[in-house]
């Protein structure tokens, strides 16, 4: 794999070598084993680096260097059908997908098709009709794609269609505005090779992988320019209701969890019990029935030739399963949108986003993913948390998207919760005391100590891989793959769960810990001093730094929740400092004394004029970057 062309040269010149003279002390021989070392190994330094330097990019090459040094193969050996046997034929293992994946499709019935709630309600003249595209906009999205992406079935490799850009923008430009005027998609178009992602469980049972369509990529890049206008026209016309966080601009797992965690201590920190309910829907994506789809995007000012190409993109589908260089046969696709396409998230959003109407209590979504926040004091408060749950369960009867009742559950925080039991189809939903919601675990304490104990497992794992597949430890190669592949395990929605107990700061630290004393030469110096040799800051100083920047993010608007939703600013003009001082809250707990809305207010506060008055992002982060060189207590807790 990281074997140059002149290495490969060298080495079979010293094995003619030696064949010639059969000695290996002769001067010939050993000059060119010299030689062939030297190359080899500097041909494995080159890779190595050039492995570093793209692995943000380009972060398969990484993980198949990977493999290709490690003993253990991880894959699908053996499958379990329906009767109980088992296969290890990849052939009939394809199969096998593709017949389970089939049957999870929705059978819809289109006689009887409920009326949407009507959300549009501008006039006919500001639908989304018809879509314009330029050379221009083709031109940008070919220079952003990624030629690490998988082939779909038209065997087209982006890499190629990266390279030969500047030949092929013209004829894509035609091709993209016929098929939006003729409201026809191309046969290939409509396929899609599915590969098979496992979740958790066991790895022999079929339905615990997820579908992930490989699709075309010259549809690709017409399903972004699709997905661009949709969401332009939903967010402009505010057509979705704010407690959907996924797929959307300034919005996201972080945006979803500060939601619910301000809440959860506020009401913790109150004395007041609370209920969360969390809710699963059954292979959701593939479930959406094309039909009432396409009534729901018309009560979205979605319609016209943008309606008639989606409805032809959707219709007509096949898939087959490929594995292990065997494919399955193929097969057609009644419902859903298609996993690992770039419009089939949005289209989601649009038919999940009337799922809101009639709930009382505070409702979360990010995608499929559905979170019930409600005050349970009383019996009646319980009652209608209840309501909510039963009338999430008839919108799901109604619209063809069943929930998968053994994976919901929930959570009951507070004292002296009455901990109520709720039911769904007449089953009692199983109580929990731990959750894994949007990658991060949360307990019914609301402490991050289990968080932050996983959060060192998946950072310690990601390390070990590094220093067992990465022969050459040069400082700035081992920096970059820490930064790319390490780092974020442990920084992953920090805003949200801070830690804030010395035990629980001192486990997320020890990843760094471990790290600097990995980089040669700096094994017996101080953390303090490895860290500054390698330009690191430590990592209680980047989770004070990244809550400094989401609260600039939020006051300019880049970001939810909203500034006024979580701070108050200020008013008297007597105060030092800055203009945009924020008031600090009285806590009860340290639960709400520690969490993002409260903790960052005396380091905010803190700031100079200067600095919280930037005018972009990148201005800001620069600026906290000189203030840690005269103020390094402003980073540190």
């Amino acid at each position: 794999m990281w074997m140059s062309y002149k290495a490969l040269k060298l080495v079979a010149r010293k094995r003619s070598v030696f064949a010639r003279y059969r000695d290996r002390k002769h001067p010939a021989v050993i000059k060119a084993n010299s030689l062939a070392t030297a190359e080899v190994k500097r041909s494995k330094i080159n890779f190595e680096m050039k492995l570093a330097s793209q692995v943000k990019s380009d972060s398969k090459s990484f993980y198949a260097y990977v493999r290709s040094k490690s003993k253990s193969k991880i894959g699908v050996s053996t499958l379990i059908d329906s009767n109980g046997s088992t296969t290890d034929s990849p052939e009939e293992i394809c199969e096998l997908f593709n017949n389970y994946f089939a049957t999870v499709f929705t059978a819809e019935n289109v006689e009887s098709i409920p009326d949407p709630e009507t959300t549009f309600k501008f006039g006919v003249e500001q639908r989304l009709v018809d879509l314009t595209i330029t050379s221009s906009k083709v031109e940008k999205l070919l220079d952003k794609l990624r030629i690490d992406k998988a082939i779909g079935a038209d065997d087209m490799s982006p890499r190629f269609l990266y390279y030969i850009k500047p030949g092929i923008v013209h004829p894509l430009t035609i091709i993209f505005n016929q098929t939006i005027a003729d409201g026809l998609v191309p046969d290939d178009w409509r396929k899609a090779y599915v590969s098979p992602i496992f979740k958790k469980g066991c790895r022999g049972m079929a339905e615990n992988y997820r579908p992930i369509s490989l699709t075309s990529q010259v549809c690709r890049l017409f399903e972004t320019l699709m997905r661009d206008e949709i969401v332009r026209h939903l967010e402009d016309k505010c057509l979705l209701f704010d407690s959907q966080h996924g797929f959307r601009r300034g919005r996201s797992c972080l945006s979803n969890l500060l939601t619910f965690m301000d809440k959860a201590t506020e009401s913790v920190d109150a004395g007041e019990s609370f209920d969360v309910a969390f809710l699963d829907f059954a292979k959701a994506f593939d479930k959406v029935p094309h039909k009432r789809l396409m009534k729901k995007l018309k009560c979205h000012g979605i319609d016209g030739k943008v309606l008639d190409w989606i409805e032809n993109w959707l219709s007509g589908r096949q898939q087959r399963v490929c594995l292990d260089g065997a494919r399955s046969q193929w097969r057609s696709v009644t419902s859903g949108v298609p996993q690992g396409s770039v419009l089939g998230p949005i289209l989601f959003l649009v038919y999940v986003n009337d799922i809101d109407v009639g709930i009382i209590n505070l409702l979360l979504k990010f995608a499929d993913d559905i979170k019930v926040l409600g005050k349970v004091q009383t019996l009646d408060e319980a009652g209608a948390f209840q309501n909510d749950l039963c009338n999430i369960e008839q919108w799901s009867n109604k619209w063809l998207m069943p929930l998968q009742i053994n994976k919901c559950k929930v959570m009951h925080l507070g004292k002296h919760n009455l901990e109520v039991g709720y039911a769904i189809s007449s089953h009692i939903l199983e109580s929990t005391g731990k959750e894994k919601d949007l990658g991060v675990m949360l307990t019914d304490d609301l402490k991050p100590s289990y968080q932050c104990v996983q959060a060192y497992k998946k950072a310690n794992n990601m390390l070990g891989i590094i220093n067992r597949t990465i022969s050459y430890r040069n400082s700035e190669l081992l920096v970059k793959l820490y930064k790319s592949l390490v780092r974020p395990h442990v920084e992953y929605c920090t805003v949200a769960w801070a830690p804030y107990y010395v035990k629980d700061r001192a486990v997320i630290e020890k990843i760094q810990h471990r790290f600097t004393k990995m980089v040669p030469g700096l094994k017996n110096c101080e953390y303090d001093v490895r860290n500054e040799r390698l330009g690191l800051w430590s990592l209680e100083e980047r989770r004070n730094r990244a809550d400094l920047i989401q609260v600039f993010k939020m006051w300019k608007g880049l970001s939810l929740p909203s500034f006024g939703s979580f701070f108050d600013l200020n008013g008297f003009d007597r105060t030092r400092g800055h203009s945009l001082k924020l008031v600090k809250h009285r806590c009860r707990t340290d639960l709400r004394r520690h969490f993002f809305s409260e903790r960052v207010i005396n380091r905010w506060n803190g700031l100079d004029e200067n600095t919280v008055s930037s005018d972009s992002l990148n201005l800001f982060k620069n600026r906290l970057s000189k203030l840690r060189a005269t103020r390094m207590d402003l980073f540190m807790d």
